[in-house]
């Protein structure tokens, strides 16, 4: 038996030892946040390696979950139009525009009252951006977040306007930068437009 054991416990280590080395930090599995992607793969945290540079469309049926709510409605929007940008296209990010939020608040809560996109056509206030995307009337600011903006991606790919706009803007590499507004009307509705320039 003592044979028997020697034998069982070789095997043991040497299962462990393709274990651990297919694991080694740097192997196959490993991701660097600097790359952008292209052959998109997705590790064992959930972290995307896009090490050819941006893929051509989005990766079919992309659904990341929502991003950490922070408390700050502009932040959280910025965010999740980047997971989207980068989980599900290998797209680099867009910077927060901050001096383009005032207008785009100003732009929701006149959409409220005047139609989608009534503020950005008739040009109510500046820096507006170069395109628009709009949320109109939802229930809170977390389901614009999470489920208004997951809708606009799920509208690609596509070169028709009319038909993913949406998804155009989102994924554009003409646009550096996005600015999110939002309002509240008085009887709740939530109004919310993403500004890109």
């Amino acid at each position: 038996m003592s044979a028997y054991r020697t034998m069982a416990l070789m095997v043991m280590v040497v299962l462990l030892g393709f274990v651990l080395l297919g694991c080694e930090t740097g192997g196959s599995g490993s991701t660097d946040s600097g790359d952008f992607a292209g052959d998109s793969d997705e590790d064992s945290n959930g972290n995307v390696d896009c090490p050819d540079g941006p893929l051509s469309e989005p990766i079919a049926g992309c659904t990341p979950g929502p991003v950490p709510d922070s408390g700050n409605f502009e932040a959280d929007c910025v965010a999740r139009i980047n997971q989207f940008r980068w989980d599900c296209q290998c797209l680099p990010p867009l910077d927060r525009w901050t001096d383009g939020e005032p207008c785009a608040d100003e732009h929701a809560e006149y959409d409220s009252t005047n139609g989608v996109h009534a503020g950005f056509i008739e040009d109510i206030c500046a820096p507006k951006g170069r395109a628009q995307n709009a949320c109109p009337g939802w229930g809170s600011e977390a389901d614009i977040v999470d489920t208004c903006l997951q809708m606009m991606w799920d509208e690609g790919p596509g070169d028709d306007f009319n038909e993913h706009g949406h998804y155009i803007n989102m994924s554009s590499t003409n646009y550096t930068k996005v600015a999110c507004g939002v309002y509240t009307t008085g009887p709740g509705e939530v109004w919310s437009v993403q500004n890109f320039e």
